[in-house]
């Protein structure tokens, strides 16, 4: 089954960043993951809350790959600095329509 990360992404600092993309480039690919958007360019159509920076969505080919990635030892350090400067919120959603 599909799983989806979808993140929220505010910077507080900028100085995890260039440290931060390559390494998580290359161990989301390892663990078949797709980015399907990395942007900032995007707007709220309803509700209301503070907006993030960034909206990123990961396309994964099962929960299990996604939580190996977020579980690798090779990702865990890019983890705490990117969670450490800034603020972020990630959801994995399931790939299915429950309401069909």
């Amino acid at each position: 089954m599909t799983y989806y990360s979808v993140l929220e992404v505010t910077p507080t600092n900028e100085d995890w960043i260039p440290d931060y993309i390559e390494p998580a480039n290359k161990l989301v690919a390892q663990h078949g993951g797709k980015y399907l958007a990395r942007t900032s360019s995007h707007e709220r159509l309803e509700g209301e809350g503070a907006g993030a920076a960034l909206r990123i969505i990961i396309e994964w080919p099962s929960k299990a790959a996604a939580v190996a990635f977020m579980s690798d030892p090779g990702y865990v350090p890019h983890l705490q600095a990117r969670t450490k400067g800034s603020t972020s919120h990630h959801f994995l959603i399931e790939g299915k329509d429950d309401l069909a």
